[in-house]
């Protein structure tokens, strides 16, 4: 019984390692710790009904960014383990395998459970507030969106410590991750993690596009929406079209893996090429998944702190709908070296240098927009400028990979490993924090500590340089990407080392950012304040901090671009006088339960499938997963109970407590 036992739990648990017992105690130490504040405050039923059962999109976009913060020190974690074990030569501080888990779990984090979550997160918190509406289109799909992220997240964390991590590169390229080569679990984590929260990423974009074309305020037409926002329209489209791939490819990999088929094995007739070229129509648009709506921040960032109107507005939606379009033509880049030919070669590097002309057309247009402004260098300030000059060396880089007969030089080397982090750190990261700092007044009524900012930003750009800059030299030198060890003999020590700083200076940066959101919760002066900043331009600045449930009174009327800032001139005007608000019941969505037992469902479904292949009676709770998703799609269709109307008295008391005229 004990040997069975024993043989059990050896091969459910990932064992061997000391630093995975390490990370089971901790796992277990914060769980219990969870578990006793929620216990010892009694705050399960006000986790259930406020958080849990939310469909409310400013929580939801809370939600979205704590996973995010928690991917990110996952996923920083990893990198720091990764350059320790290069920090010099010949170290034994992991060995191969677990440097292969380690890079594939980092990358697949940082992409699809840090930068996505974020990302969703500013989606939810802004951009029903900057058209106007008081919530997304779909609510209840919106909490189903991200439950499904969030199991699929957990499951893919889960592979640390059962079962084994996946170790095929965060893209998984078969044969690699064909069951010739990884049988055991790990790459079916993988396979259902990205899968479970794929699918809320692609009803997250679905939401998002029908919510700026259909709910936008009266008067607000297409030309007239925030820069933000119709970034958001750019990277909706984008999702809509290349989610759909990334789940096709992951299906046909399921069906190679567990039903023996041989879509991408050469062995019984596959091509694992066809496999590299669908992922890669996903994975390009991704990073302009991801970019885009970094762009729509900065937009509003510059112009807010230069007050001044954007400069060349349509320049700026024409090129970034450009983007959007052309982003779907670039993904042979990625592997030139396939041996395609000159013809295909020549295509792909063309359409990739000329997604650099309107992404060069907006740096212009942030530049002018600061030319002659009366500049604020506030938190959201500084990490435009640090993402400005961070951003050009990645495009230029990029520009310099796009080079077909030259790209054969790059491929694999540090070079693209330096080339790519300075373009999603420095486009995506920055951008989102510039964010981050600029929208936190309006959905917390608080702003973040000013010193420790500087303190983190300092040490974010500072280690960033210090840490990627060594990384462009060491490909030039030779060093190619994945290699988890190298000789004395090769020349490549002292980059290494002084690139390992750079990593730790980047955690330093980070710790701050912690400390400094606690610091805020603990310390920070509260403000009801509609235009935390004073120089607020779109709708979001003209209601409360944070706004009320129901985000507006009363429905805006948009008289122009820039709307807020429009309505501040008329109330500066002699004789203004504001009109008495006519208040009516406001139609709002109720909570739901079933998007997160939905999600729970999707998760046991991804877990046994997984470990079936470990353990055959598995199955029985993927079976049971997969019949609880039915049950609750069955329990929806028949819910008639799903919204309320807030009464006219309490809009007013709502109102009048937030110091407006009612």
């Amino acid at each position: 019984m004990l040997e069975n036992i024993n043989t059990f739990a050896s091969k459910f648990f990932v064992t061997g390692d000391p630093m995975i017992y390490g990370a089971d105690v901790s796992i277990v130490l914060a769980t219990v710790g969870i578990l006793f504040v929620l216990t010892y405050f009694k705050k399960w039923g006000y986790l259930w009904r406020e958080w849990i059962t939310t469909v409310d999109h400013k929580k939801i976009g809370s939600m979205y960014f704590i996973a995010s913060l928690l991917m990110l020190f996952r996923g920083g974690v990893d990198a720091l383990l990764m350059r320790v074990q290069l920090a010099a030569p010949d170290l034994k501080f992991l060995h191969s395998e677990h440097y292969n888990e380690i890079f594939t779990t980092h990358g697949t984090i940082m992409i699809l459970f840090m930068a996505m979550p974020f990302m969703f997160a500013l989606f939810n918190w802004v951009v029903p507030l900057q058209i106007g509406a008081r919530d997304v289109a779909f609510p209840f799909l919106n909490s189903v969106s991200f439950w499904l992220f969030f199991f699929g997240a957990m499951l893919f964390n889960l592979s640390f410590v059962i079962g084994g991590s996946p170790d095929a590169g965060w893209l998984s390229y078969p044969p690699l991750s064909e069951n010739a080569f990884s049988h055991g679990p790990g790459q079916n984590f993988y396979i259902w993690g990205v899968q479970i929260s794929g699918i809320g990423s692609l009803a997250t974009g679905i939401n998002f596009l029908v919510t700026i074309l259909k709910m936008r305020a009266p008067g607000m037409k297409l030309m007239k929406m925030p820069m933000f926002t119709w970034s958001v329209l750019a990277s909706c489209i984008i999702i809509v079209f290349a989610f759909p791939v990334l789940t096709v490819t992951l299906a046909l990999l399921f069906v190679d893996r567990f039903f023996d088929a041989h879509f991408f094995t050469i062995d019984g007739g596959g091509n694992p090429m066809m496999y590299v070229n669908l992922i890669w129509m996903w994975g390009h648009p991704e990073v302009y998944i991801v970019v885009l709506p970094a762009f729509g921040i900065l937009s509003e960032v510059v112009s807010t702190f230069s007050k001044k109107s954007i400069f060349g507005y349509k320049s700026m939606v024409f090129a970034m709908m450009v983007i959007s379009v052309v982003s779907y033509f670039t993904w042979v880049h990625h592997f030139f070296t396939m041996g395609a030919g000159a013809d295909v070669n020549t295509f792909f590097a063309i359409s990739t240098m000329a997604i650099g002309i309107p992404t060069g057309v907006k740096v212009f247009n942030w530049l002018f927009t600061m030319y002659r402004g009366r500049i604020e260098v506030s938190q959201p300030m500084l990490w435009l400028l640090g993402f400005i000059p961070c951003f050009v060396v990645g495009g230029a880089t990029g520009v310099m990979l796009a080079v077909a007969p030259a790209d054969y030089q790059y491929h694999n080397s540090y070079f693209l490993v330096a080339h790519f982090h300075q373009t999603l750190i420095g486009g995506t990261v920055f951008p989102y924090l510039a964010g981050l700092y600029y929208w936190w007044p309006k959905i917390f009524g608080f702003k973040l500590n000013d010193r420790l900012g500087k303190w983190a930003f300092w040490m974010w750009n500072i280690g960033f340089y210090v840490c990627f800059m060594p990384q462009y030299a060491l490909g030039f030198m030779g060093m190619t990407r994945r290699l988890y060890t190298y000789g004395w003999d090769m020349g490549w020590a002292p980059l290494n080392m002084v690139s390992t700083v750079g990593a730790f200076l980047m955690g330093i940066g980070f710790l701050f950012q912690g400390w400094q959101i606690v610091h805020g919760i603990l310390y920070a002066e509260r403000s009801k304040a509609t235009d935390s900043w004073g120089t607020g331009r779109s709708l979001e600045w003209s209601i409360p901090s944070p706004p009320p449930v129901y985000n507006f009174a009363v429905v805006p009327q948009v008289k122009g671009f820039d709307d807020w800032y429009l309505t501040k001139e008329e109330m500066n005007k002699p004789g203004y006088k504001a009109e008495k608000p006519q208040f009516e019941a406001i139609h709002m969505p109720k909570n739901s339960g079933i998007p997160f037992v939905m999600g729970a469902c999707w998760f046991l479904a991804g877990f046994g499938l997984t470990m079936e292949t470990t353990f055959s009676w598995m199955i029985v709770p993927g079976v049971i997963g997969l019949i609880g998703v039915g049950l609750c799609m069955f329990a929806r269709s028949f819910s008639y109970d799903t919204d309320y109307y807030i009464p006219v008295d309490e809009v007013k008391r709502t109102e009048a407590s937030l110091g407006r005229v009612v």
